[in-house]
């Protein structure tokens, strides 16, 4: 089972975050809220989750602060931030954090959970990761809004493999904060989301054109696991690869 904190000083919004989840995840995760930063750091402590949702704008102790302090305890947790600030100054500040998203409010709902999917793998596979980037001065943003191209170029070529924010960050020596806004500014959504559908128009692809079995498309896109691209397949097309390939027959 994921442990799950949801941290957000509005009572509404954790009511429907933690409802979203619930009939997302049913059983398969503990929902834990807290209303402030203080709140978040003291139910890491007790609790270690797995992933932790947190708005970066709480009083006392902002998601930042909070996330910057849980870092500091060593925590490999994924983060997701749930933020109205669109402000790049201030996304600046959540760079050592190594968020693994960063949504704007108000937030698509397949996009929180896909986000959220991600993170329960990256758990499973202990596959977070603690480094240092460099940020990038905003002076220097102008000279990266043709980039769009060779982002597509690199995911074409590599969506196959294992593919991250901190990856592709790494990739084109941005900080992981200043890639995501700049993704989706070009593409208007997130990293994840988009990558799980283009994975997801290749695997139909194969569907309709190949004889290879499921497991085997699920490797060729980007998923060793066949019951996690199982279930990432459904919750895009509403039918599971099997499915779907019956369908065509």
């Amino acid at each position: 089972m994921y442990k799950i904190l949801i941290a957000d000083d509005e009572m509404i919004e954790r009511m429907v975050l933690k409802k979203k989840l619930t009939e997302n995840f049913g059983d398969k995760c503990e929902i834990l809220v807290a209303e402030n930063g203080r709140e978040v750091v003291e139910k890491y402590k007790e609790s270690k989750p797995d992933v932790l949702i947190l708005d970066i704008e709480m009083p006392g102790l902002s998601g930042l602060d909070a996330a910057q302090l849980i870092r500091g305890l060593g925590s490999k947790s994924n983060i997701i931030f749930l933020t109205a600030f669109n402000e790049f100054d201030y996304a600046k500040k959540a760079i050592s954090v190594h968020a693994l998203e960063y949504l704007l409010k108000p937030c698509d709902d397949k996009e929180l959970i896909l986000s959220v999917e991600e993170a329960m793998r990256l758990a499973d596979a202990d596959n977070s990761k603690g480094n240092e980037e460099e940020d990038k001065d905003e002076s220097e943003a102008d000279a990266e809004l043709n980039t769009a191209d060779l982002i597509l170029s690199y995911i074409e070529e590599n969506y196959g493999g294992e593919l991250s924010v901190q990856k592709m960050a790494e990739q084109f020596a941005y900080s992981e904060v200043y890639f995501c806004r700049l993704f989706k500014q070009h593409f208007g959504e997130s990293f994840i989301s988009y990558l799980t559908e283009y994975r997801i128009r290749k695997a139909i692809q194969l569907l309709e054109s190949t004889n290879l079995s499921v497991k085997d498309i699920g490797k060729k896109v980007g998923y060793e696991d066949s019951n996690y691209f199982t279930k990432v397949f459904k919750r895009v097309k509403n039918v599971s690869p099997s499915e779907y390939k019956n369908q065509l027959q």
